[in-house]
């Protein structure tokens, strides 16, 4: 082993592709997270950021005229207005930003947002400071 040990340790949390190709991140407990954040919270935070890019990949009127209406002005007006599912984008971010203050970098983890990784992974940075989960 290395003399000089990183500060942090990267966990990642892996795609799950049993329901399809949608968006969908695993909920299996990370043993890295033991004493830092209780399953729980750790889980309920991943079920509400599928949730979301459920809802933004699910099909409904909205999504269907915002095709159309892309379509009809040549995808010109995508230039200028934010699609649906770029505004789910923009809300998971809030989502993890204000996880991250609330709960998690008290703890010393903090939470990636998945659109910086392609959404491919949702990356945990774990601070190897010890802090006592509350």
């Amino acid at each position: 082993m290395d003399a000089q040990q990183s500060p942090h340790t990267k966990v990642f949390i892996q795609r799950d592709f049993a329901d399809g190709i949608a968006v969908k991140f695993q909920t299996r407990y990370p043993p890295e997270l033991e004493g830092r954040v209780d399953r729980a919270t750790y889980e309920r935070t991943i079920n509400n950021i599928n949730g979301m890019f459920a809802e933004a990949e699910a099909l409904s009127t909205r999504t269907c005229c915002e095709s159309c209406f892309a379509c009809l002005t040549a995808y010109i007006a995508l230039m200028c207005i934010d699609t649906y599912y770029e505004k789910t984008l923009k809300k998971v971010r809030r989502y993890l930003e204000e996880q991250n203050q609330t709960i998690y970098m008290s703890r010393g983890v903090m939470l990636i947002d998945p659109a910086e990784r392609g959404l491919r992974i949702l990356e945990i940075d774990i601070s190897s400071i010890d802090t006592p989960q509350r």
